[in-house]
């Protein structure tokens, strides 16, 4: 048996079967509502009889209309309202109003060798749809964040059963620390407000029948300023040391995250002194032509609604050397720095494998680390010349130590003069 479907009753074997939609149906006011019902049976019909009848809560019964075989006899209050066309059993109501709202029963009765009968319910629920909604903002001229509240609300001039969704950015906004909402959801409170908060927010308002939604609203938000910096068009930028060479114009650019926008001002220091040089956004600075002059900076920025202000220094360093020679210089120090550790290395090992050689006991040809060494060969045909030959291998072996020290001398003296050269140059001070 099938849903929406049950048992017939009556004095024969063959049963009727009553089919009728079995959830709720949902019908917009002003519209037709067409209830469609289907029966069968197996058995041979004289006369079939349908039977409509409209129920209230709380009320009872009341006959609409009613047919045997072709012949339709209406309530003659609704004859106007209610349509039925036998043998189909199904009801149109045209038009659909808010008071037709209720249980409609269906009854079927059909005789032949005996009377066979079956009755169901259909509920109606009558929608009007949703108008266009709108939202309110209060307070409608802005808050400062940390500081206000913003609450949103979402008003509809017509609708039946509303459900209300707030969007943010398209997307379905849910309760959180920052939001909070009415009973039921016409209402967004955010407490309190913050920089996030920002977007676009609209009351999307539904019924069974119909969905509407808001023109999108974005609320005012005062907060920063944030992520305060200062950029430049040109020179060499290592954290907050800008180095320029001799009489190259230079452009800050002084920024930060705000709303409303920032006011900006830019303040020299110098001789334990601090004056505002100048004010908005950007700066030029045309260094002096004099070598290796370091000047001091900041950017101050302040939001006038906020009340809030931040500011960065930094350091401009100008000197003759170019910023290309310059760099060059800084890698050309790590390479001698590789170069000068593997010379050293190689010193230190050949210094160790003299000593051992030096002071270890003769016991003979033991092995090949015996065999380790510079060597000379000369032709001297004296067989007394083996302790000679000792000695002219230990003479060679000390000059070759005495060269390898000389080169790492010369090499430590290159290496500090360079490493002196650039530190003075990113000091400042530099002087050739």
């Amino acid at each position: 048996m099938t849903s929406g479907e049950y048992p017939s009753t009556g004095s024969i074997c063959s049963a009727l079967k009553l089919t009728v939609p079995s959830h709720t149906i949902h019908g917009i006011e002003g519209q037709p509502l067409h209830l469609t019902v289907d029966y069968d049976f197996n058995a041979t019909a004289s006369e079939i009889q349908i039977i409509w009848l409209f129920e209230r809560p709380q009320s009872n019964p009341k006959y609409l209309l009613g047919s045997v075989n072709q012949t339709v006899v209406p309530d003659l209050e609704y004859q106007h309202k209610f349509t039925l066309i036998p043998p189909n059993a199904s009801l149109m109501i045209n038009p659909l109003h808010i008071s037709d709202e209720g249980n409609y029963i269906i009854k079927i009765n059909v005789r032949g060798n005996g009377t066979i009968a079956a009755s169901q319910k259909i509920q109606v629920a009558v929608d009007v749809p949703v108008a266009k909604p709108t939202v309110h903002t209060e307070p409608s001229s802005g808050v400062v964040e940390y500081v206000g509240n913003i609450t949103l609300k979402c008003s509809v001039g017509k609708g039946t059963r509303l459900v209300y969704q707030w969007m943010k950015n398209g997307k379905p906004l849910h309760a959180s620390p920052n939001y909070t909402f009415s009973s039921n959801n016409a209402t967004l409170l955010m407490v309190p407000v913050v920089k996030e908060d920002i977007g676009n927010y609209s009351c999307l308002v539904s019924n069974p029948v119909s969905a509407m939604e808001s023109e999108i609203i974005a609320p005012t938000i005062y907060y920063g300023p944030y992520g305060l910096r200062v950029k430049s068009d040109k020179g060499l930028n290592v954290g907050a040391v800008f180095t320029v060479d001799m009489g190259e114009v230079i452009l800050f650019d002084c920024s930060a995250d705000s709303n409303p926008p920032n006011t900006y001002s830019w303040i020299q220091r110098a001789n334990n002194t601090t004056h505002v040089i100048k004010y908005g956004p950007h700066l030029e600075v045309v260094p002096d032509k004099v070598a290796q002059k370091t000047i001091d900076y900041m950017c101050r920025a302040f939001n006038n609604v906020t009340g809030k202000r931040d500011e960065t220094h930094f350091t401009v360093i100008v000197t003759s050397v170019g910023l290309e020679k310059l760099a060059q210089e800084g890698k050309s120090l790590s390479s001698l720095a590789v170069i000068t550790g593997i010379s050293l290395f190689l010193i230190l090992a050949m210094t160790f494998l003299f000593v051992w050689k030096r002071y270890q006991p003769h016991k003979g040809h033991q092995s090949a680390l015996d065999d380790f060494g510079i060597y000379e060969f000369v032709a001297i045909p004296d067989l007394a010349s083996g302790s000679r030959k000792h000695a002219r291998k230990r003479r060679t072996i000390q000059l070759n130590f005495s060269c390898w020290v000389s080169c790492l001398n010369k090499i430590h003296v290159l290496n500090n003069y360079r490493k002196t050269t650039y530190r003075t140059i990113t000091n400042g001070k530099y002087k050739h």
